[in-house]
């Protein structure tokens, strides 16, 4: 779906600050999210996303820092005075009631006349791809089926801003990959901004239109998932988004993908340097081989495995090797430290 970069942004934080005890779980975050984008939070645990997200749902409350939602500022109001609704790897639903009975129940609090709470409930449950289900169970549902009943109800209340914590975690992973285009896709049909938690890199690369990165309750760079993988801000992001080799020559550091080094180069214009291979990890579709360089450091080398064995690719261990890389595909970076 289009997004809204130039009208007020759907939520806006400032300063955001939440401690507990000695510790700031949350450390002075400053974010704007824009209408209709799909918006990630990534990083590891204990990294702040969880809590970034619960002081927007209002589940906690800042010590600093201002919470806005399109331009109010929501920091003391309670969670069912704000205009989101959240989502959760747990589902939350309630195992006694019907499927049409759990995507309803928002709106029956709300005190919207039956037959209306029927009808949106009705396409809320075609959005997510389970008509006539109404009458089921959370118990007679699939795991991905219950998610998607959990989404259907969030929905179905027409929030400003759906709020995703880890939804996807529970599901095997052919299922969430499966429930990562759909959420896409869904997020797409509605038009409502999503913020998503996570700490699968590349859950985020997939879905996001633009992403976080956290550490430490603070942000450590915000992009679109392209400029984030390639141009990382520094070590950390550099190390956590994906995989990165990071080298220092001639008192510079910088890093380059694995995907984007050659083994045994051939053609002008690169950069190349010999080393050994140490190890060699066979994953189907390609082969990691990790070199040990003569000048100093180690790569990660990816190779497709357009006719290699998993033999072929084990004898490789313990090779001299030229490895090469076009300078255009390095990226200079600062340390955490140096940042």
């Amino acid at each position: 779906m289009d997004v809204n970069r130039t009208a007020l942004p759907d939520i806006r934080l400032r300063g955001l600050t939440k401690r507990y005890g000695d510790f700031a779980a949350v450390d002075g975050v400053d974010l704007d999210v824009a209408q209709g984008e799909f918006f990630t939070l990534l990083g590891p645990s204990g990294s702040g996303k969880t809590t970034t997200l619960r002081l927007i749902a209002g589940f906690a409350i800042p010590d600093e820092g201002t919470i806005e939602l399109r331009g109010t500022d929501v920091g003391a109001l309670p969670p069912y005075a704000r205009d989101v609704n959240t989502v959760f790897q747990d589902y939350a639903l309630f195992p006694h009631m019907t499927i049409g009975e759990n995507v309803e129940y928002g709106l029956k609090i709300a005190k919207v006349e039956k037959a209306e709470r029927r009808r949106r409930a009705a396409e809320a449950l075609e959005l997510v791809r389970l008509p006539a289900h109404e009458g089921r169970k959370p118990a007679q549902l699939s795991g991905g089926q219950r998610q998607r009943v959990a989404l259907a109800r969030a929905i179905v209340n027409r929030p400003k801003v759906l709020l995703l914590d880890e939804p996807l975690g529970a599901l095997d992973l052919k299922l969430r990959q499966e429930m990562q285009v759909e959420l896409k896709r869904i997020q797409g049909d509605v038009g409502i901004t999503f913020v998503y938690v996570t700490h699968d890199q590349e859950e985020a690369l997939t879905m996001s239109d633009r992403l976080a990165v956290f550490n430490e309750g603070r942000i450590e760079q915000v992009g679109v998932p392209a400029e984030v993988y390639e141009h990382p801000a520094n070590t950390f992001v550099a190390g956590f988004v994906g995989v990165s080799n990071v080298l220092e020559r001639n008192g510079k550091r910088f890093t380059i993908r694995p995907e984007k080094v050659r083994m045994d180069p051939e053609g002008d214009g690169l950069h190349v340097e010999e080393g050994q291979v140490r190890d060699v990890a066979y994953a189907g579709m390609v082969t990691r081989y990790l070199v040990d360089l003569d000048a100093g450091g180690e790569l990660q080398v990816v190779r497709q495995n357009l006719e290699t064995s998993s033999a072929d690719a084990l004898e490789e261990k313990g090779r001299r090797v030229r490895i090469g890389w076009r300078e255009e595909h390095t990226f200079a970076i600062e340390s955490k430290e140096e940042a």
